[in-house]
């Protein structure tokens, strides 16, 4: 037993330093994964691409640039193996991050977790708790695994947050497209005059899809259903799909307009109402709470009188 938990623990180690060093080492890129970068920036434009590109080699210091490659290599991998991460990548889509970066920010936190288990455990048995050496691996994985996923459940949150953000300048933006509309204005033209009423982060996604669509020849209602794609976002999706039906009669298009913006305001009251109510709901159980603390303060005496006689 003595000699067994070393050697497993070395060994242990030693595939945690091999795989850090695996990912950071070169290698030759294989066709599957050729092709996905290909077909990635084709989907999303060669100009995001590169700038986003950019952006990440004008990371400063050495740390930016490891956490780079780091970032790359760990993409790659994903790509090789065929994880597509969808739900995720429309998350850090919505916040306008990175997938490299994003990657890399999951492997150095988890590298972190692996040393700060055995640290823990350092400091446990010399306050003189523990003494089992497969505590240390235990712990070193747990937290591993735990920083790990930290990251997803951030990112997660936040894209919530924005997109109960979006859908309401959504709503607010089919009404203007609304009145541009029966203002004599054509589609196109209503579509970039409605998102051009704003500087918001959601009318500029907007309206960066809407330019898009002009230089690629596409129409702007499959921009707007690429960007929903994109963003996760089914009323994006929903709004194009209609769009497509009814684009060439006017009547139709305002009509469907107004209906779709008075459903998603339907609906944002019925959230706002559903929220306020769990609000009240868990203060109503702080009060019980409270309510019966105190009357546990106010009988205790009493009791521990009656119980002594």
């Amino acid at each position: 037993m003595s000699l067994t938990m070393p050697i497993v623990i070395g060994a242990v180690l030693g595939l945690g330093i091999f795989a850090l060093v695996r990912a950071l080492m070169p290698s030759k890129r294989s066709a599957v994964a050729t092709v996905a970068r290909i077909d990635a920036m084709r989907a999303r434009g060669a100009a995001y691409e590169s700038q986003r590109a950019t952006a990440d080699a004008e990371s400063p210091g050495r740390f930016g640039t490891m956490r780079s490659r780091v970032g790359r290599r760990v993409a790659e991998f994903y790509l090789q193996q065929g994880w597509e991460q969808r739900s995720l990548r429309a998350d850090l889509a919505v916040l306008d991050r990175s997938w490299e970066k994003f990657l890399a920010t999951k492997v150095l936190l988890a590298a972190v977790g692996v040393f700060f288990g055995p640290f823990l455990f350092a400091v446990i048995w010399t306050l003189g708790f523990g003494s089992s050496p497969i505590i240390p691996v235990w712990l070193a994985l747990m937290f591993g695994a735990l920083f790990f996923f930290l990251p997803d459940l951030e990112v997660r949150r936040d894209a919530a947050d924005k997109r109960r953000d979006l859908r309401r300048v959504i709503g607010a933006y089919l009404d203007l497209v609304s009145m541009s509309l029966a203002g004599g204005r054509g589609l196109p033209e209503a579509l970039m005059a409605a998102a051009e009423v704003s500087d918001g982060w959601a009318t500029q996604r907007i309206r960066s899809a809407l330019a898009d669509a002009r230089i690629t020849g596409v129409s702007q209602w499959q921009a707007l259903g690429s960007l929903g794609e994109e963003l996760g976002v089914e009323e994006l999706k929903d709004l194009s799909a209609s769009l497509a039906l009814v684009a060439d009669d006017g009547a139709k298009v305002r009509e469907s307009l107004a209906s779709r913006a008075e459903t998603m305001r339907h609906r944002e009251l019925a959230e706002i109402e559903g929220s306020a109510g769990e609000k009240s709901q868990s203060m109503l159980v702080a009060q019980l709470l409270l309510c019966a603390g105190f009357l546990v303060f106010l009988i205790f005496p009493a009791a521990m009188r009656v119980f002594q006689v």
